[in-house]
């Protein structure tokens, strides 16, 4: 059975996947070893970087052309702005971040620059286009999630074995797997330049998680 188009989009991608999970920050913080303050920084960064993300999702819940599916990204919006936002906050105030330093977290220049792409493709691009933009960020959160969890969560640091089950939960891996499937199905439909622009976003978003990683790492100024 051959492999899907997102699934092929993976296997080409694999060598920068591979770095990614094998980025110091992921890896510290499966073993417990990422300084404290590391992760505080990208916990603020991230937080920022969910507000984009929210207003790419809403942007693709208004041009998808189906209704069960201007549903799902509805409700993804959603949980990301009123539940997981939420958490985001509440295990923030566990590393001592309130939320007045969240909300006037300035954004680093790699923050800036993945948030502009997802919006702006989001803004200017078709509903798949859109997903395309989010999905290696779903998906390699899952990944993430899933081989620091088998592996084992860090005895040293229980707030990181927190995030780490966070992302190991199979609802969010289900959430990716949504997401492929609708790109696939997409795919289908569009023409050899359409899937070419699917290709080109799938890899600036991959390289965009790598760099955001790399942005929290150095403590990017």
């Amino acid at each position: 059975m051959p492999s899907s188009f997102t699934q092929q989009l993976r296997n080409s991608a694999a060598e920068q996947w591979d770095r990614e999970q094998a980025h110091p920050f992921v890896t510290g913080l499966g073993d417990g070893t990422l300084p404290l303050p590391t992760f505080r920084y990208y916990m603020q960064q991230d937080y920022v970087f969910l507000v984009g993300y929210c207003r790419a999702v809403a942007l693709v819940a208004a041009k998808a052309e189906r209704l069960d599916e201007m549903a799902w990204f509805a409700r993804l919006l959603d949980e990301t702005l009123n539940t997981e936002m939420s958490l985001h906050v509440s295990f923030c105030a566990d590393f001592g971040i309130s939320k007045d330093e969240l909300l006037s977290t300035a954004p680093s220049p790699t923050t800036t620059a993945y948030v502009d792409h997802l919006v702006t493709t989001a803004y200017s691009g078709t509903a798949p286009e859109a997903t395309m933009a989010l999905l290696p960020c779903a998906w390699g959160y899952a990944e993430i999630g899933r081989i620091l969890s088998d592996a084992g969560a860090p005895e040293s640091q229980p707030l990181y074995g927190r995030w780490i089950e966070m992302y190991a939960d199979p609802e969010f891996a289900a959430l990716a797997e949504w997401l492929r499937a609708y790109i696939d199905r997409s795919a289908d439909g569009t023409g050899e330049a359409g899937r070419r622009r699917l290709v080109d976003i799938f890899e600036v978003s991959t390289r965009y998680e790598y760099m955001f990683w790399d942005a929290a790492y150095r403590l990017e100024g």
